[in-house]
């Protein structure tokens, strides 16, 4: 007698732990209970994934969905949205919102904002700051809280702590891996002047890469003292990337398919819509950031998804704000690395899914196993597409890559075993779920 799941994904080749080949995936209660040749096999829903590769669901660990506070650029439905129409499963939220994520409570109505509502599961960091440290070890460990986030650099919103002093004090009650945005504050306010009135390719000679590898220096040294564990968003420089592989005890780090993908050449045709902090540099970091990918220095990458309106963008620099959408092109952005060589298949997973889970302690998300989340992202790698901005689902309806001919494009996003996202459709209601963490499982 046949074996009968909720949904079963046949002919698909499935990248996971065991390597790349053609398995079918059974799903019951929204988790993934076989693998392999289920013929023959029953279910409510057979999806046919003949020709097409089944990775782990992607992450993107760092994302700005602008809800409460700012909703006119972005909210937490369309952020979501735009997530999983770019093959995304799950997301972590910034807390830089209007109020700030700050508190027990304000972490509990963002949770509440976004069960049920949101296209893809969730969490969102805790800003960390002078006023809530002696609250943070209580807060990292809330429902929904993915850790605590520090801004050593001013960026958008009002979250600083730029003195060594601070980031120690916040370092010492933390017991989970917290992340920084990593600038110097101190050398952005002397270089303030250096800004030119009208000319965004101003914003990486302000915001040097002296900037970023003072404070990485900074940051490690107080985490190697603390015993802390710290997650270094965005990295932008080539020094950075050779500082940090020899400081990796404490540290993990991020890279964004922007820092991967455009120069600073890219300012002459996209002007403020280029405009990001940390900024797009010149293509020597470019180039190593891809060495730090290729050596292992870089643990996971994240869109650092952070929408304006293009009202907004269009002010002259430097009234513009810093920010573009990502989390809808961080797939197929990478995935035309993928085709062109630069990045492995199994290295991407790795990227987004595997690393994720391993250095933030994601439970039951991240792989492709049984008992696992049926979290999943389906792509087409050989399907041959271009990036336009009618396409995107961010509130903000704009992408930098407008225009842009890729190849390897997201297909279908499936959920803790909902198929949400088929062929660019939202084909299911939304039922997002807050995250769950090893490190907090006994206070859920």
């Amino acid at each position: 007698m046949a074996t009968t799941y909720d949904t079963l994904l046949t002919g698909g080749t499935v990248v996971n732990q065991d390597g790349a080949g053609v398995r079918d995936i059974a799903i019951r209660s929204g988790r993934i209970v076989a693998i392999g040749s289920l013929d023959p096999a029953s279910a409510a829903a057979v999806v046919d994934c003949t020709g097409l590769h089944i990775l782990p669901g992607v992450i993107d660990s760092q994302v700005h969905f602008r809800e409460p506070g700012a909703e006119h650029k972005e909210d937490l439905e369309t952020g979501s949205r735009a997530a999983v129409l770019g093959g995304v499963t799950c997301v972590f939220e910034m807390p830089n919102t209007d109020p700030l994520t700050t508190s027990e409570a304000a972490l509990a109505d963002k949770v509440r904002r976004g069960r049920g509502r949101m296209h893809c599961d969730f969490a969102f960091w805790v800003g960390g700051t002078r006023d809530n440290v002696a609250d943070i070890r209580e807060l990292e460990r809330l429902p929904g809280a993915a850790g605590i986030k520090v801004f050593m650099g001013s960026s958008t919103g009002s979250l600083l702590v730029e003195d060594d002093d601070g980031v120690r004090e916040i370092l010492s009650a933390t017991r989970r891996r917290a992340a920084f945005h990593s600038e110097d504050e101190f050398r952005l306010r002397e270089r303030a002047g250096l800004r030119v009135a009208g000319d965004p390719a101003s914003h990486p000679v302000w915001r040097d890469e002296i900037a970023a590898l003072r404070c990485t220096e900074r940051l490690v040294a107080i985490a190697e003292e603390t015993g802390a564990r710290i997650h270094v968003l965005h990295i932008s420089t080539a020094e950075e990337i050779d500082f940090l592989a020899a400081h990796k005890r404490n540290a993990s780090c991020e890279a964004t398919p922007h820092h991967l993908t455009l120069t600073a050449d890219d300012y002459a045709s996209l002007g403020t819509k280029l405009q990001m902090n940390p900024p797009v540099r010149e293509g020597r970091h470019r180039d190593g950031v891809w060495r730090g990918i290729a050596a292992g220095v870089i643990d996971v990458l994240g869109s650092d998804h952070a929408p304006h309106t293009l009202e907004e963008k269009a002010k002259p620099y430097p009234q513009s704000p810093s920010g573009m959408t990502g989390v809808q092109t961080l797939v197929p952005i990478m995935l035309d690395h993928v085709a062109n060589g630069r990045l492995s298949l199994p290295r991407f997973v790795d990227l987004t899914s595997a690393g994720p889970q391993r250095i933030f302690g994601l439970a039951g998300k991240g792989r492709i196993a049984l008992g696992y989340d049926a979290d999943l992202t389906i792509v087409d790698l050989k399907r041959e597409a271009t990036i336009e901005n009618d396409w995107i689902g961010s509130r903000a309806q704009w992408t930098p890559y407008d225009g842009r001919r890729v190849t390897g494009w997201p297909v279908g996003t499936f959920v803790r075993g909902n198929r949400v996202m088929w062929e660019g459709e939202i084909v299911t209601a939304s039922q997002g779920e807050p995250a769950e963490f090893v490190e907090t499982l006994a206070r859920l």
